[in-house]
């Protein structure tokens, strides 16, 4: 591994992962340049065991989408409705009720639910919702509303943002998504999501949040447009924030799927580009505690590889996921507990099944 480190020039990024030491942005550069995936994945095995030794962390969650009527028009999205599209749709309080009744005989310890932009809806609608899953599933953690959702709930709500923050904590929002960041650069705000808050207010959205006691995940679309700078910038941003707040809990890189969205002539990305995102982003980030490889996006068996490229965590058993997938014949996606546990457990790690906020639920024998 020494002749492969210095093969691929990392001997000074080497030195400093040993040391604990923080790296530089031209360093992260050279982490996606590199040709030597190997190395950069041995780095940031290096940093995942010394934080969390053969653990490999999930949980047994839900995802609910509440609307895919959205006013952004993102050029990445194939979720909301459209022309040719995916039909509108807004959940009524009873029905968001029946998506939480529907998986009741499951012992479910998270939902995780975001929706789309929709001008429409009411600033009570946003608390009803939150406070109809808490009266059906009141030991679940809600995690709920991505910045962009609450950019939009601040918009209708009349109130100050803290005010606001408060109305969704004692409704029963108890952490916060990492969604809508995409990448945090003015360029490709501009070019992809301009009618999207811009980076900054991502940023401001998310210290008010932690502020208010709201932790939160991070995420980073990428597999685009982007360029490796743009990454490393994403991940220098979210670093500098988490040193302020100390507010997010994982940070998740989310690889674009083009199917059905503008930039459809884009390939996917590969199983390489995953691993890579995976590694560079447990490099870089040095304040998250966790980073986590998101199965649906990039399959189970790459996310099972990424537990030995930086990540300690894949998620959960999720039962309906429409962010990604939408127009195949189901929006199922799920792994039952046995089939994660599998996954881990053949990668030579070993399972820990956890809650939002990684507090241990069952630790395997």
């Amino acid at each position: 591994m020494e002749r492969l480190i210095r093969r691929a020039g990392l001997e000074e990024i080497h030195r400093k992962v040993l040391a604990g030491e923080r790296l530089s942005f031209e360093e992260g550069v050279r982490l996606y340049g590199t040709p030597e995936l190997t190395a950069v994945g041995y780095l940031a095995n290096l940093v995942r065991e010394r934080r969390h030794g053969d653990r490999a962390y999930w949980v047994r969650n839900q995802h609910i989408n509440y609307t895919n009527i959205c006013n952004k028009d993102c050029s990445f999205c194939s979720f909301y409705a459209k022309k040719g599209g995916p039909a509108p749709y807004t959940l009524s309080v009873d029905q968001i009720r029946e998506k939480v009744r529907q998986y009741r005989e499951i012992p479910i310890t998270e939902i995780h639910m975001v929706g789309g932009i929709n001008p429409r809806l009411p600033y009570q609608y946003y608390l009803d919702i939150v406070r109809a899953i808490k009266e059906e599933r009141p030991q679940a953690h809600l995690k709920a509303y991505t910045m962009i959702e609450l950019e939009e709930i601040h918009r209708v709500s009349g109130k100050s943002l803290e005010d606001v923050l408060e109305d969704l904590k004692a409704a029963g929002v108890e952490s916060m998504p990492g969604g809508g960041a995409e990448i945090l650069s003015a360029r490709l705000h501009q070019e992809l999501f301009k009618r999207k808050l811009d980076f900054e207010g991502w940023l401001r959205m998310a210290r008010a949040a932690h502020r208010a006691g709201l932790r939160s995940n991070a995420t980073m679309l990428y597999g685009h447009i982007e360029s490796a700078e743009e990454r490393v910038e994403h991940l220098l941003r979210l670093r500098e924030l988490q040193d302020e707040t100390g507010g997010f809990v994982t940070f998740i890189p989310l690889a674009f799927d083009p199917k059905g969205t503008e930039l459809s002539h884009l390939p996917n990305t590969t199983g390489v580009e995953d691993l890579r995102a995976i590694a560079v982003a447990r490099l870089m980030l040095d304040n998250f505690e966790h980073i986590k490889a998101f199965w649906v996006m990039i399959t189970p068996p790459v996310a099972q590889t990424a537990l030995w490229y930086g990540a300690d965590d894949l998620d959960g058993t999720i039962q309906e996921y429409e962010i990604t997938h939408v127009g195949t014949e189901s929006n199922r996606q799920v792994l039952t507990h046995g089939q994660l546990l599998g996954l881990i457990e053949e990668a030579g790690r070993v399972p820990v099944e956890r809650d939002t906020l990684y507090n241990v639920v069952e630790m395997a024998a």
